[in-house]
This record gives structure tokens, sequence and C-alpha cells, in this order.
């Protein structure tokens, strides 16, 4: 059975202050009872004792008892002198000649004790509270005094008490079913929000946002769920890019398959029908061993990516000279940078050492290198080489067309192609390149960052750690 929100909220509310009221209530209704019968028996105790010490100085006690009777009388209040012997010598209400006193009663009077019923008790033919206290005489016990007092103005007070706590447990239930109403409606309404706002993110909108406030448990769920869907639609903004760039991948590996494929296709039947002349055949094969080759390194750099992703690369660190690396990357890259009216200038000291894999770290200085040739014309390549206190540091700069700060941010990302068009460039011809590159750099336990300006060229900066900061090697 479904219950709305608001019913609970209500239901709670309520139970809360009617329990509380009911057990306030039977706790001040006893207080107030007990309070009511404890002054009236300390009352009546004053009073025993007075008229009990004016008897034993005055000697006129008739006169003591009279007017003592008469002011008594206006409290509604009663009193009976007896002897030790239970006979009545002066009452001011009772009309028996005797006072009527259990065993027990008289052992107590004949101790010094003064007896007390503070509750309702019927006796004497009528309900009353009373009060006995003993008469000594020179040490002697002379008998005693017994004050009564009827408990209709008791009960009377105490009715008009608890009548008082009932409207005020009236008034508390109105407040309280007026507040929580209120407050029902107030979180129903941002319970609702929540629920139209996640049927919306459920539907795809991860535009939607709900005020959030840190005030309540609510206010912060509000603050939570923007989170969650500000990151979702993040995620799904990441998911169809990477969509995209997929399918752009998938025509660009569709294409470059098929130029080398149909070339290959090609050679391979005029061989076969002769109709490639002897002359040719030579040029034919290198032809169809270059486009052979290309394929080799599309497959190749695929699955070099995947592996590197799941950590399936082991790392086989030495210690490599920094400067005859680079002078080696220099001379391997020489004719590329060349054919595109490049110089490439290597500086760093002999003496510098680097602690890596030194195939990785070929692959990622060559990636970068073959990247930086490919957007430079007519300029500068540099590959630099230096050592600091955070690190091995290699900076790769260029003097080429540069990126804005928006490319920069996607330059890492698999499949992403700095510029829509394609090269004969073994590294990074797929877009997979420089992704693989901060990969390797991340298992080295480096950090890689890119500066660069549209028009003014790129500086690529890795940072190794050295040999010393890391626990062994990989």
């Amino acid at each position: 059975m479904k219950i709305k929100y608001f019913y609970q909220q209500l239901a709670s509310h309520l139970g809360v202050i009617i329990i509380a009221f009911v057990i306030l209530s039977l706790l001040f209704s006893s207080f107030a009872r007990n309070f009511v019968y404890a002054n009236k028996t300390e009352e009546l105790l004053s009073y025993g004792s007075s008229i009990l010490n004016e008897l034993e100085t005055d000697g006129n006690s008739r006169m003591v008892l009279q007017s003592y009777g008469h002011v008594l009388g206006g409290r509604d209040i009663q009193y009976s002198l007896f002897d030790e012997n239970s006979r009545i010598i002066y009452s001011t209400g009772l009309k028996t000649p005797l006072i009527e006193l259990n065993e027990e009663e008289w052992n107590e009077l004949k101790d010094g004790k003064a007896i007390t019923v503070k509750q309702e008790y019927k006796r004497f033919n009528q309900a009353v509270t009373f009060a006995l206290l003993p008469y000594f005489h020179n040490g002697q016990f002379g008998g005693g005094i017994l004050l009564t007092s009827p408990i209709k103005g008791s009960r009377e007070l105490i009715s008009e008490l608890n009548s008082y706590v009932l409207y005020a447990m009236g008034l508390a239930l109105l407040a309280a079913l007026l507040l929580s109403s209120l407050l029902s409606r107030f979180h129903g309404r941002r319970i609702k929000r929540l629920r139209a706002a996640t049927a919306n993110v459920s539907q795809g909108d991860y535009s939607v946002r709900i005020p959030s406030s840190g005030v309540d448990e609510i206010g912060e769920l509000a603050g939570d769920f923007n989170g969650m869907v500000e990151k979702l639609g993040a995620s799904m903004e990441e998911i169809e890019s990477l969509e995209n760039r997929r399918r752009q991948f998938m025509a660009d590996v569709s294409h470059e398959l098929r130029t080398p494929l149909t070339t290959i296709r090609g050679i391979i039947e005029g061989l076969r029908n002769d109709m490639i002349s002897e002359s040719e055949k030579g040029r034919g094969l290198e032809l169809a061993s270059r486009e052979t080759m290309r394929l080799i390194r599309l497959v190749n750099e695929n699955l070099d990516y995947e592996k590197i992703r799941s950590n399936q690369v082991t790392l086989v660190k030495q210690d490599i000279y920094l400067g005859e690396l680079l002078e080696i990357i220099g001379d391997q890259l020489e004719d590329a940078a060349h054919a595109r009216g490049d110089r490439i200038l290597v500086e760093a000291d002999d003496q510098i050492q680097i602690y890596a894999d030194y195939d990785r770290l070929t692959q990622i200085l060559i990636n970068i290198t073959k990247n930086s040739i490919q957007f430079t014309e007519n300029g500068i390549i540099q590959l630099l080489g230096s050592k600091s206190e955070a690190g091995t540091i290699i900076e790769i700069k260029d003097t080429g067309i540069g990126m804005d700060a928006n490319e920069i941010e996607k330059i890492w990302n698999r499949f992403y192609k700095a510029i829509d068009s394609r090269t004969t460039n073994p590294y990074g011809e797929f877009g997979l390149g420089l992704s693989i590159v901060k990969q390797l750099v991340s298992l080295h336990g480096g950090t890689i960052s890119v500066e660069s300006e549209p028009g003014k060229g790129t500086s690529f900066k890795l940072v190794f750690p050295l040999k010393n900061a890391r626990n062994g090697s990989s």
C-alpha cells in the first residue's frame, strides 16, 4: 500500500506530539496531585504543632481551642483533641466519643511519630487528608490531635490544572498539525523536484539542475544529484566525442587499408597475369613491400595502444645517456626533417643520464619529434635535455603551426587528429601516437605537458623521476 510522504510526516509529527503530551500530562498530573496533597499535609502538621504548643503554654485551653477552631473552620479544616484512651476531649468536626485508630497507629503515636495520609483516603465518614500528632506531658503520652481536610478542594484544584494541560495539549496539536502540514508539503515539493529531475536524466537530459543547500539532508542530496548529473553529462559528452572519433577513425582506417590493399592486389594481379614488364617488377615489389609495412604499422600501433592501456607492458629500465639518445633520434629523423625543410638541433650534456626503458623512451621521443616535423615546415626542431631536482627533463620544441588551448586538451585522446588530413607519417597518422606517448610516460612515473600558441610553435616537456626517487625498477 502506497502512503504519501505528506501523510507519513503528518502522522509522525502528530504521533510524537500526542505521545509526548500524554506522558507529560500523566507526569504533571501525578506531580500536581502529590504537590497539592503534600502542601495540605504540611499545612495540617503546622497547625497541629501550633495548637499543641499553645495548649502547653496557655492555661486557658478552652479559649485556645475555640480560637483555632474559628481560624481553621474558615480553611475547611477540622481538628479533634483526644486523650491516651482515644476519648475525644474537644472536636470541631467529629461527633463520635472515641477516635478510631488501629494498633499500629497507636504505637507510632506513642513513639512520638506523626501520622499523615497525603492522598485521598476515605475515613471518618468522608474522603479526607488527615494528620495525627502525639501529645506528651512531662514525658508521658497524653493523647494527640487529629486534623482533617476534605479532599474536595484539592480535587477541584487538580482538575483545574489538568484542564489547563488539556487546553495546552489541544493548542500544541493544532500548532503541530499546521507546522507538520507546511513542512511536509515543503519537503514533498522538494522530493517531487528530485523525481522529475531524475526522470529527465533517465531520458537523456543532463542539463537539469536542482536548487541545493546544506541546511538538511535533502539539500545535500540535491547537491550530490547536481554533481552526479554534471559528471554524467561530461561522461556522455566524452563518450559521444569518443564515438565520433571512433567513427572517424574507422573511416580513416578503411581508407588507409583500401589504398595499400588495392595497390598490393593490383601488383599481384599484374605479376600473375604477366602484365608487368621485367623492368617494372622490382619497382612493383618495392611498392607492395612499402604498402605492406604501412598496414603492419597500423595494426601494431593499435595493438600497442591496447597493451599499454591494459598494463600488459613490462618496462626494463636502465641508465641511458640522454645526449647520446637524442643524437640518435636526430640522426634517424634527419631525412624526414630535411624533406619538410626543417633542421633538428640537439642540446644536452653528454653526462646526463635518464632512468627509463630504452625501447619505450625511443618510441616516445620519435613519436613526438615526428609529430613536430609533421606540423613544421622550413623551421627548427629542438631536442633539449637537462636535469633538476624534479627529475630528468626532456624538451622538444618546434616553430610550427602551433595549437590553441582547446586543441591541447584533445591531442591526448585516442583517435584524435589535430588536422583533418591523412599523411604517410608512420607515427601519429592514425591518431594514436600521442595517446600512446602519454600512457608510456605515465608508466615511467613521469609527467608530460604541452605549451603552444597558434603560428608560434609547440613545446613538449617531459619530466622523468630520478633513479633514486623510484623504489627499484619495473
